[in-house]
Parts: structure tokens; C-alpha cells; sequence
């Protein structure tokens, strides 16, 4: 696996972070005094007897008594790990402990990592469903598809604490966001674009799902995986994939993206030609999403097409496509909400509010943190930036807003 590292200086440098001063990048923090006998008697025993008692009474004092209502699971098999792929359960914590990371330092939500040794789904699932009740939410990740959608919907119907698989749905609603803005700025409609998705694993669909949802026309999708074209006529799809089949004649990438307003790039680096650019529609709206080295370079995509609006993934190229958007915000508006899902009105409120964060103006130490003198809505800023401080108030308020409106908020 080393022979994949390329960038040899930053990864010593990571390596040491991670070592050094202690192993790792998570500690446990005591949040109440436990300096004298007396609150060791309230800490623990005799007086934890009494929570325990009203727990037993009353389930949903758990939320009064213990951090049950701020703590996540982060949890993998390990089968997709960043784009390394099925590198086991341990080999993942570091993802899984970086995400915890990003959890607390953005939405202050407590996280514990678990990696699950599970070959089969429902394992993964049992193991799940039987350590729920620690917890407030559980955030699923780097599973790989199709076990994901197996896991996540298993989990979502047989659990009552909020279960959100990042890769698959925040993932799509960063997406959707930027592509609500993209088409605004290009003069076009999410009901009339023609859209295509290179990979339809688990984020590809969840794009397709979401964008429905909001309004894209069904028949105005063409996905692609390794074969070609996701179409009616091929017998080796599973039920996933046949739900993002279309009637067509059109079989490769090439075909598909003759004429389409829209590319969503979840795949793997250079699959995009220039030819394939040159074809597309006017006024073309591009996310290259593959990460490091995305489907077309944006140098390269510009000197083709000078009407296009791109986003990447990277961070050294306008609109970063990042998770870091959603997922911490989604679930702070969860939590607050002691929602027993997050479902579709708050995945579309969290779109609706990054969508409509761009249109404000950008505050000085947004721009001081990228060293950029001015920033406005427009081509290259479809998307907010991570370190934006009002991402917290402004998506977690209409994700817990929308919680409460669709009947599924507890408070």
C-alpha cells in the first residue's frame, strides 16, 4: 500500500500527528467535579442509583441524566475507506477518529469511534442495534455499497435515534446544494437539466435520490458505472442500481454526455476528455468530485470551455465539494431536536440553507481564513467555505426546524 503514498514529506509529517505528544486525536473529558469524596458519592456510587432508577422509569431520562443526547457513534466495517478500499475494520479508525474530530471542533458533539469486524450485513447490523442505546445518533461510514443501503435502511427502520450514512446523503446534499446555485448562475432549471453521474456507488445514487426529490426529472439522469450506462436493457444490475435505470440507446460516457447540462463526478481520476467537455450543452455546470486527482482538472476543463461553472473536492480549487458542509450541522440540528430520524424535509432544509448562506455576504474572517480579499456569489463561490463560523447556526437551526415541521422532533 505504500507504493500509493505520493506525497512522501506530508506523510511522514501526518504520521508523527497522529503519534505524537499521545497516540491518536480523541481523549475522554470529565464534564462535572470529581475532586473530593463528596462528588465521587454523586459521580458514582451511592448516588448514580438514583439516575439509574429514573432511567429505568422513564427511558427518555436519559437525556436528562447522561450525554446520551450529544454523543454519536462514528462507525465502519472498513470495506471503502477513503479510496484505499476494503482495508478492514482497525485500519479505518483513523478516518473514523478524524471524523470525530471534525464532529466536536464545528458542532461540539461528543463521538465515539467504533470499527466492527463484520463480513456479512447483518452483522454489522446486530452489533449495531445492540450498543444504539449509548447513543443519540449513529453516523455510518465507509461502508461499501450495495451493503450500505442494506445497513443503513435496517437500521433507520428498526432504531428511534436519528441513522445517516454521511458517504451516501451528506455527500448528496453538499451536491445539491451547489448544483441549485451552479444552475441559478447558468440560467437553467433542476427540472429541465440533463444530468449525468460517473459512479453510481453509494454516493451517486443518494445524489439521484435526493435531486428527484427536489424536482430533477427521473428521465433526465443518465448513470454510469464501470459497464457504461445504467439502462433498462442490462441483466447484471442489483436492485439499487435498477432503481437509477433509464430507457435508452445511449451506452458509454461519451454518448451520455453529448448535450447534458450537467456532470456530477463520483469516480476516479481523468475519465473526463476534453472531447467529452466540448459536447456538453452551453453553459455546462461540472463537479469533478474525485479526490486527490478529479475526472478533469479545472485548468484543463477551462481552456475547453470558458461558460462553465466547476466544483472539485480539493481544497485548492474553488468550490470544494465538502462534507465537513453538512454532516456536523445535520446532526447538531438532530440532536437538539432529539429526532428519531433525519429524513428528507431536513435533508432538504440543510440544501436550502447552504444554498442560501452564498447569497449573504462573506464575513472578514472567512475571508482572512483563505487569504482572500473579496467574496461574493458567483461562479467560483456556488458553495460556503468550511471554516464559515455561521455554517453551525444557519444549517443546524432549519435542519431542527424541519425536524419539528415533519413530526419527528421529541422536544
Amino acid at each position: 500500500m505504500s507504493d500509493h503514498h505520493a506525497d512522501k514529506s506530508i506523510n511522514e509529517e501526518a504520521l508523527a500527528y497522529h503519534e505524537k505528544p499521545v497516540p491518536g486525536k480523541l481523549a475522554i473529558k470529565v464534564s462535572k467535579p470529581a475532586e473530593t469524596q463528596k462528588d465521587l458519592s454523586l459521580a458514582y456510587t451511592p448516588g448514580v442509583a438514583e439516575p439509574v432508577r429514573r432511567i429505568a422509569d422513564n427511558p427518555e431520562d436519559a437525556y436528562r441524566y447522561t450525554a446520551k443526547g450529544n454523543l454519536v457513534a462514528v462507525i465502519t466495517d472498513g470495506s471503502a475507506v477513503l479510496g484505499l478500499g476494503n482495508v478492514g475494520a482497525l485500519a479505518g479508525k483513523p478516518v473514523m477518529e478524524g471524523k470525530a474530530v471534525l464532529f466536536k471542533h464545528f458542532a461540539d458533539i461528543d463521538v465515539f469511534d467504533i470499527e466492527v469486524n463484520a463480513k456479512r450485513p447483518q452483522e454489522f447490523i446486530e452489533t449495531v442495534m445492540r450498543i444504539a442505546p449509548t447513543f443519540g445518533g449513529i453516523n455510518l461510514e465507509d461502508i461499501a455499497a450495495p451493503h450500505c443501503f442494506e445497513i443503513e435502511q435496517a437500521l433507520i427502520e428498526q432504531l428511534d435515534i436519528p441513522v445517516f450514512h454521511d458517504d451516501q446523503h451528506g455527500t448528496a446534499i453538499i451536491i445539491a446544494a451547489g448544483l441549485m446555485n451552479a444552475l441559478e448562475l447558468q440560467g437553467k432549471t433542476l427540472a429541465e437539466a440533463k444530468i449525468v453521474v460517473l459512479g453510481a456507488g453509494a454516493a451517486g445514487i443518494a445524489t439521484i435520490r435526493l435531486l428527484v426529490t427536489m424536482g430533477a426529472h427521473r428521465d433526465n439522469f443518465l448513470a454510469i458505472d464501470r459497464t457504461g450506462v445504467i439502462h433498462t436493457g442490462r441483466t447484471n444490475l442489483n436492485p439499487f442500481k435498477w432503481g437509477v435505470a433509464v430507457d435508452t440507446e445511449k451506452r458509454t460516457l461519451e454518448d451520455a454526455m453529448e448535450g447534458a447540462d450537467v456532470v456530477i463526478g463520483l469516480s476516479g481520476p481523468d475519465l473526463i476528455s476534453p472531447q467529452m467537455l466540448a459536447h456538453m450543452a452551453p453553459k455546462p455546470v461540472v463537479f469533478a468530485l474525485s479526490n486527490p486527482v478529479p475526472e478533469i482538472r479545472p485548468e484543463v476543463a477551462l481552456r475547453v470551455r470558458d461558460d462553465l461553472i466547476m466544483a472539485t473536492g480539493r481544497s485548492d480549487y474553488p468550490n470544494q465539494v465538502n462534507n465537513v458542509l453538512g454532516f456536523p450541522f445535520i446532526f447538531r440540528g438532530a440532536l437538539d431536536a432529539r429526532a428519531s430520524r433525519i429524513n428528507e424535509e431536513m435533508q432538504i432544509a440543510a440544501v436550502h440553507a447552504l444554498q442560501a448562506l452564498t447569497h449573504q455576504p462573506v464575513p472578514r474572517e472567512v475571508l482572512d481564513a483563505y487569504h482572500l480579499e473579496s467574496l461574493s456569489f458567483g461562479p467560483e463561490y456556488i458553495i460556503p467555505k468550511p471554516l464559515d463560523p455561521r455554517l453551525r447556526e444557519h444549517v443546524s437551526t432549519a435542519v431542527k426546524q424541519a425536524a419539528i415541521d415533519s413530526g419527528v422532533a421529541r422536544i
